[in-house]
Protein backbone atom coordinates (compact mmCIF):
# COMPACT_ATOMS: atom_id res chain seq x y z
CA UNK A 1 0.00 0.00 0.00
CA UNK A 2 1.29 3.45 -0.90
CA UNK A 3 0.71 6.04 1.79
CA UNK A 4 2.27 9.38 2.81
CA UNK A 5 4.11 7.49 5.57
CA UNK A 6 5.70 4.98 3.18
CA UNK A 7 8.54 6.89 1.59
CA UNK A 8 10.11 3.68 0.25
CA UNK A 9 7.16 2.82 -1.96
CA UNK A 10 7.85 2.75 -5.69
CA UNK A 11 5.42 4.45 -8.06
CA UNK A 12 5.62 3.70 -11.80
CA UNK A 13 4.20 6.13 -14.39
CA UNK A 14 3.25 4.92 -17.86
CA UNK A 15 3.69 7.94 -20.13
CA UNK A 16 5.67 9.87 -17.55
CA UNK A 17 6.70 12.58 -20.02
CA UNK A 18 3.19 14.00 -20.30
CA UNK A 19 2.69 17.40 -18.71
CA UNK A 20 0.07 16.14 -16.25
CA UNK A 21 1.97 13.00 -15.29
CA UNK A 22 5.41 14.58 -14.93
CA UNK A 23 4.19 17.16 -12.43
CA UNK A 24 2.84 14.51 -10.07
CA UNK A 25 6.00 12.44 -10.52
CA UNK A 26 8.15 15.43 -9.59
CA UNK A 27 6.18 16.09 -6.41
CA UNK A 28 6.45 12.41 -5.40
CA UNK A 29 10.19 12.44 -6.03
CA UNK A 30 10.58 15.49 -3.84
CA UNK A 31 8.49 13.81 -1.16
CA UNK A 32 10.96 10.93 -1.09
CA UNK A 33 9.13 8.27 -3.08
CA UNK A 34 10.96 6.01 -5.50
CA UNK A 35 9.64 6.92 -8.95
CA UNK A 36 10.08 5.04 -12.19
CA UNK A 37 8.45 5.66 -15.52
CA UNK A 38 8.34 4.99 -19.20
CA UNK A 39 7.66 7.08 -22.28
CA UNK A 40 7.92 6.54 -25.99
CA UNK A 41 10.42 9.35 -26.47
CA UNK A 42 13.02 11.10 -24.35
CA UNK A 43 12.40 14.80 -23.80
CA UNK A 44 13.49 17.75 -21.74
CA UNK A 45 10.85 16.68 -19.22
CA UNK A 46 12.10 13.10 -18.87
CA UNK A 47 15.68 14.30 -18.53
CA UNK A 48 14.59 16.73 -15.80
CA UNK A 49 12.91 13.91 -13.87
CA UNK A 50 16.08 11.81 -14.17
CA UNK A 51 18.12 14.62 -12.62
CA UNK A 52 15.71 14.49 -9.67
CA UNK A 53 16.35 10.78 -9.18
CA UNK A 54 13.67 9.19 -11.35
CA UNK A 55 14.42 5.89 -13.09
CA UNK A 56 13.09 6.25 -16.64
CA UNK A 57 12.97 4.06 -19.73
CA UNK A 58 12.30 5.74 -23.08
CA UNK A 59 11.18 3.61 -26.01
CA UNK A 60 8.49 0.99 -26.63
CA UNK A 61 6.41 0.08 -23.59
CA UNK A 62 7.50 -3.30 -22.20
CA UNK A 63 6.15 -5.49 -19.36
CA UNK A 64 9.54 -5.57 -17.65
CA UNK A 65 9.46 -1.79 -17.16
CA UNK A 66 6.96 -2.26 -14.34
CA UNK A 67 9.54 -4.05 -12.22
CA UNK A 68 8.71 -4.42 -8.53
CA UNK A 69 6.60 -1.27 -8.20
CA UNK A 70 3.77 -0.88 -5.70
CA UNK A 71 1.40 1.07 -7.94
CA UNK A 72 1.14 2.04 -11.61
CA UNK A 73 -0.18 5.47 -12.62
CA UNK A 74 -1.71 6.03 -16.05
CA UNK A 75 -3.25 8.94 -17.91
CA UNK A 76 -6.45 8.76 -19.94
CA UNK A 77 -4.28 8.44 -23.06
CA UNK A 78 -2.91 5.05 -21.96
CA UNK A 79 -5.01 2.15 -23.21
CA UNK A 80 -5.89 -1.03 -21.34
CA UNK A 81 -3.91 -3.14 -23.81
CA UNK A 82 -0.67 -1.30 -22.99
CA UNK A 83 1.91 -4.02 -22.16
CA UNK A 84 2.89 -2.38 -18.88
CA UNK A 85 -0.72 -2.01 -17.77
CA UNK A 86 -1.41 -5.64 -18.65
CA UNK A 87 1.69 -6.78 -16.75
CA UNK A 88 0.65 -4.81 -13.66
CA UNK A 89 -2.90 -6.19 -13.71
CA UNK A 90 -1.62 -9.74 -14.17
CA UNK A 91 0.48 -9.31 -11.02
CA UNK A 92 -2.37 -7.63 -9.10
CA UNK A 93 -0.46 -4.35 -8.87
CA UNK A 94 -2.94 -1.46 -8.49
CA UNK A 95 -3.36 0.61 -11.66
CA UNK A 96 -4.73 4.06 -10.88
CA UNK A 97 -5.64 7.06 -13.06
CA UNK A 98 -3.51 10.16 -12.85
CA UNK A 99 -6.37 12.10 -11.24
CA UNK A 100 -6.66 9.54 -8.44
CA UNK A 101 -3.00 9.96 -7.57
CA UNK A 102 -3.42 13.73 -7.67
CA UNK A 103 -6.46 13.43 -5.40
CA UNK A 104 -4.43 11.32 -2.98
CA UNK A 105 -1.75 14.00 -2.83
CA UNK A 106 -4.46 16.59 -2.14
CA UNK A 107 -6.32 14.51 0.42
CA UNK A 108 -4.39 15.79 3.42
CA UNK A 109 -3.99 19.31 2.01
CA UNK A 110 -6.08 22.47 1.77
CA UNK A 111 -6.65 22.24 -1.95
CA UNK A 112 -7.22 24.92 -4.58
CA UNK A 113 -8.24 23.51 -7.98
CA UNK A 114 -8.69 25.45 -11.22
CA UNK A 115 -11.05 24.05 -13.85
CA UNK A 116 -12.41 25.43 -17.11
CA UNK A 117 -12.25 25.06 -20.86
CA UNK A 118 -9.38 27.53 -21.21
CA UNK A 119 -7.20 29.69 -19.01
CA UNK A 120 -6.59 26.89 -16.50
CA UNK A 121 -2.82 26.76 -16.75
CA UNK A 122 -2.31 30.52 -16.59
CA UNK A 123 -4.82 30.97 -13.76
CA UNK A 124 -3.35 28.10 -11.73
CA UNK A 125 0.12 29.55 -12.18
CA UNK A 126 -0.93 33.04 -11.11
CA UNK A 127 -2.77 31.66 -8.07
CA UNK A 128 0.30 29.69 -6.99
CA UNK A 129 2.56 32.72 -7.50
CA UNK A 130 0.32 35.04 -5.50
CA UNK A 131 -0.06 32.59 -2.61
CA UNK A 132 3.69 32.00 -2.54
CA UNK A 133 4.24 35.76 -2.36
CA UNK A 134 1.93 35.79 0.63
CA UNK A 135 4.22 33.35 2.43
CA UNK A 136 1.89 30.36 2.05
CA UNK A 137 4.36 28.27 -0.04
CA UNK A 138 1.89 25.92 -1.77
CA UNK A 139 2.68 22.64 -3.46
CA UNK A 140 1.82 23.21 -7.11
CA UNK A 141 0.96 20.93 -10.04
CA UNK A 142 0.10 22.74 -13.26
CA UNK A 143 -0.19 21.98 -16.97
CA UNK A 144 2.69 24.18 -18.11
CA UNK A 145 6.16 25.26 -17.06
CA UNK A 146 6.24 28.33 -14.86
CA UNK A 147 9.13 30.57 -15.77
CA UNK A 148 9.60 31.42 -12.10
CA UNK A 149 10.76 27.92 -11.18
CA UNK A 150 11.34 26.27 -14.55
CA UNK A 151 8.98 23.38 -14.02
CA UNK A 152 5.32 22.41 -13.95
CA UNK A 153 5.48 21.29 -10.32
CA UNK A 154 6.86 22.45 -7.01
CA UNK A 155 6.80 20.92 -3.54
CA UNK A 156 5.84 23.51 -0.95
CA UNK A 157 6.32 23.39 2.80
CA UNK A 158 2.76 24.29 3.78
CA UNK A 159 -0.46 22.27 3.89
CA UNK A 160 -1.74 24.18 0.84
CA UNK A 161 -1.88 22.68 -2.65
CA UNK A 162 -2.76 24.40 -5.94
CA UNK A 163 -3.57 22.22 -8.94
CA UNK A 164 -4.94 22.40 -12.45
CA UNK A 165 -8.05 20.20 -12.76
CA UNK A 166 -8.62 18.27 -16.00
CA UNK A 167 -12.26 18.08 -17.07
CA UNK A 168 -11.59 16.36 -20.40
CA UNK A 169 -12.49 12.85 -19.22
CA UNK A 170 -14.42 13.69 -16.06
CA UNK A 171 -11.46 12.78 -13.85
CA UNK A 172 -11.60 16.14 -12.05
CA UNK A 173 -14.55 14.70 -10.14
CA UNK A 174 -12.04 12.71 -8.08
CA UNK A 175 -10.80 15.97 -6.54
CA UNK A 176 -12.32 17.60 -3.47
CA UNK A 177 -10.71 21.05 -3.25
CA UNK A 178 -11.52 23.60 -0.57
CA UNK A 179 -11.59 26.29 -3.26
CA UNK A 180 -12.86 25.37 -6.73
CA UNK A 181 -12.32 27.89 -9.53
CA UNK A 182 -14.22 27.67 -12.82
CA UNK A 183 -12.86 30.02 -15.48
CA UNK A 184 -15.31 29.22 -18.29
CA UNK A 185 -17.18 26.35 -19.95
CA UNK A 186 -17.20 25.73 -23.70
CA UNK A 187 -18.82 22.76 -25.49
CA UNK A 188 -15.72 20.59 -25.88
CA UNK A 189 -14.83 16.98 -25.01
CA UNK A 190 -18.16 15.93 -26.45
CA UNK A 191 -16.65 12.51 -27.19
CA UNK A 192 -16.79 11.96 -23.44
CA UNK A 193 -19.79 14.01 -22.32
CA UNK A 194 -22.05 13.81 -25.35
CA UNK A 195 -23.93 17.03 -24.60
CA UNK A 196 -23.26 20.48 -23.17
CA UNK A 197 -25.79 19.74 -20.42
CA UNK A 198 -23.77 16.74 -19.23
CA UNK A 199 -20.58 18.81 -19.32
CA UNK A 200 -22.24 21.51 -17.21
CA UNK A 201 -23.53 18.83 -14.87
CA UNK A 202 -19.98 17.59 -14.34
CA UNK A 203 -18.80 21.11 -13.50
CA UNK A 204 -21.68 21.52 -11.03
CA UNK A 205 -20.73 18.23 -9.39
CA UNK A 206 -17.08 19.32 -9.24
CA UNK A 207 -18.03 22.56 -7.49
CA UNK A 208 -20.41 20.82 -5.10
CA UNK A 209 -17.54 18.61 -3.90
CA UNK A 210 -16.22 21.67 -2.05
CA UNK A 211 -16.52 21.19 1.75
CA UNK A 212 -18.78 23.37 3.89
CA UNK A 213 -15.88 25.67 4.81
CA UNK A 214 -14.78 26.18 1.20
CA UNK A 215 -16.11 28.14 -1.75
CA UNK A 216 -16.76 28.04 -5.46
CA UNK A 217 -15.04 30.88 -7.34
CA UNK A 218 -16.79 31.41 -10.67
CA UNK A 219 -16.19 33.73 -13.63
CA UNK A 220 -19.55 35.37 -14.21
CA UNK A 221 -18.70 36.55 -17.72
CA UNK A 222 -19.55 33.21 -19.31
CA UNK A 223 -23.21 32.17 -19.80
CA UNK A 224 -22.43 28.48 -19.35
CA UNK A 225 -20.86 29.25 -15.97
CA UNK A 226 -23.82 31.43 -14.99
CA UNK A 227 -26.07 28.47 -15.76
CA UNK A 228 -24.40 26.52 -12.94
CA UNK A 229 -25.60 28.87 -10.21
CA UNK A 230 -29.08 27.36 -9.60
CA UNK A 231 -27.48 23.94 -9.19
CA UNK A 232 -24.82 24.86 -6.63
CA UNK A 233 -25.11 24.06 -2.94
CA UNK A 234 -21.94 25.71 -1.67
CA UNK A 235 -20.82 29.27 -1.00
CA UNK A 236 -20.16 31.09 -4.27
CA UNK A 237 -17.87 34.05 -4.98
CA UNK A 238 -18.08 35.50 -8.49
CA UNK A 239 -15.59 37.53 -10.51
CA UNK A 240 -15.30 39.09 -13.95
CA UNK A 241 -16.29 42.19 -15.89
CA UNK A 242 -20.00 41.69 -15.22
CA UNK A 243 -21.58 44.47 -13.15
CA UNK A 244 -23.07 41.99 -10.67
CA UNK A 245 -19.79 40.12 -10.01
CA UNK A 246 -18.53 40.15 -6.40
CA UNK A 247 -15.05 41.03 -7.67
CA UNK A 248 -15.20 43.18 -10.79
CA UNK A 249 -12.41 44.31 -13.11
CA UNK A 250 -12.84 47.62 -14.91
CA UNK A 251 -10.79 50.26 -16.74
CA UNK A 252 -8.68 47.63 -18.48
CA UNK A 253 -5.84 49.07 -20.54
CA UNK A 254 -2.67 47.85 -22.18
CA UNK A 255 0.70 49.31 -21.26
CA UNK A 256 3.21 47.68 -23.59
CA UNK A 257 3.09 43.97 -22.71
CA UNK A 258 1.42 44.69 -19.38
CA UNK A 259 -2.32 44.72 -18.72
CA UNK A 260 -3.56 47.17 -16.11
CA UNK A 261 -7.01 47.12 -14.53
CA UNK A 262 -8.93 48.40 -11.52
CA UNK A 263 -10.64 46.01 -9.10
CA UNK A 264 -13.86 46.54 -7.20
CA UNK A 265 -14.91 44.24 -4.35
CA UNK A 266 -18.68 44.44 -3.99
CA UNK A 267 -18.47 48.11 -4.95
CA UNK A 268 -15.36 48.96 -2.93
CA UNK A 269 -12.47 50.26 -5.02
CA UNK A 270 -9.38 48.16 -4.27
CA UNK A 271 -7.17 50.15 -6.63
CA UNK A 272 -5.22 49.33 -9.76
CA UNK A 273 -3.50 46.03 -10.43
CA UNK A 274 -1.26 44.98 -13.30
CA UNK A 275 -0.04 41.71 -14.75
CA UNK A 276 2.80 41.13 -17.22
CA UNK A 277 0.58 39.55 -19.85
CA UNK A 278 -1.51 40.94 -22.67
CA UNK A 279 -5.29 40.83 -22.90
CA UNK A 280 -8.58 41.23 -21.09
CA UNK A 281 -8.70 37.47 -20.55
CA UNK A 282 -5.53 37.74 -18.48
CA UNK A 283 -7.19 40.41 -16.36
CA UNK A 284 -9.87 37.78 -15.69
CA UNK A 285 -7.22 35.17 -14.86
CA UNK A 286 -5.48 37.57 -12.48
CA UNK A 287 -8.81 38.51 -10.92
CA UNK A 288 -9.43 34.86 -10.02
CA UNK A 289 -6.10 34.85 -8.18
CA UNK A 290 -7.07 38.02 -6.32
CA UNK A 291 -10.24 36.30 -5.09
CA UNK A 292 -8.25 33.27 -3.90
CA UNK A 293 -5.75 35.55 -2.17
CA UNK A 294 -8.57 37.34 -0.38
CA UNK A 295 -10.01 33.99 0.72
CA UNK A 296 -6.58 33.06 2.07
CA UNK A 297 -6.11 36.49 3.71
CA UNK A 298 -3.06 37.50 1.69
CA UNK A 299 -2.55 41.28 2.01
CA UNK A 300 -3.50 43.15 -1.15
CA UNK A 301 -0.15 44.94 -1.34
CA UNK A 302 1.57 41.55 -1.61
CA UNK A 303 -0.97 40.44 -4.21
CA UNK A 304 -0.39 43.57 -6.26
CA UNK A 305 3.38 43.11 -6.17
CA UNK A 306 3.16 39.40 -7.06
CA UNK A 307 0.91 40.04 -10.06
CA UNK A 308 3.17 42.78 -11.40
CA UNK A 309 6.16 40.46 -11.14
CA UNK A 310 4.50 37.31 -12.49
CA UNK A 311 6.94 35.72 -14.93
CA UNK A 312 4.38 33.88 -17.03
CA UNK A 313 4.09 30.33 -18.31
CA UNK A 314 6.09 28.90 -21.19
CA UNK A 315 4.18 28.93 -24.51
CA UNK A 316 1.38 31.03 -23.08
CA UNK A 317 1.88 34.19 -25.18
CA UNK A 318 5.63 34.01 -24.60
CA UNK A 319 7.41 36.93 -26.28
CA UNK A 320 10.52 35.51 -27.96
CA UNK A 321 11.93 38.73 -29.35
CA UNK A 322 11.58 41.49 -31.91
CA UNK A 323 13.02 41.80 -35.40
CA UNK A 324 12.50 44.79 -37.73
CA UNK A 325 9.54 46.01 -35.74
CA UNK A 326 7.86 42.58 -35.66
CA UNK A 327 7.29 40.99 -32.24
CA UNK A 328 7.58 37.18 -32.25
CA UNK A 329 5.18 35.44 -29.86
CA UNK A 330 5.16 31.71 -29.01
CA UNK A 331 1.76 30.45 -27.90
CA UNK A 332 0.18 27.06 -27.33
CA UNK A 333 -2.64 28.30 -29.55
CA UNK A 334 -5.42 26.01 -28.34
CA UNK A 335 -8.80 27.62 -27.76
CA UNK A 336 -11.92 25.43 -28.00
CA UNK A 337 -14.20 28.34 -28.91
CA UNK A 338 -12.20 29.30 -31.98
Amino acid sequence: MVSPRDRKARVHFVGIGGVGMSGIAEVLLNLGYTVSGSDLKASETTRHLETLGGSLVCGPHRPENVGDCDVVVISSAVRRENPEVQAARARKIPVVPRAEMLAELMRLKYGVAVAGSHGKTTTTSIVATVLAAGGLDPTTVVGGKLNSFGSNAKLGKSDLMVVEADESDGSFLRLSPALAIVTNIDPEHMDHYGTLERLQGAFAEFVNRVPFYGAAILCLDHPNVQALLPHLEKRVVTYGFAAQADYRADEVRLDGFMTRFRVFRRGEDLGEFSVQMVGRHNAQNALAAIVVAEEMQVPLDQVREALAGFGGVQRRFTVRGEERGVTVVDDYGHHPAE
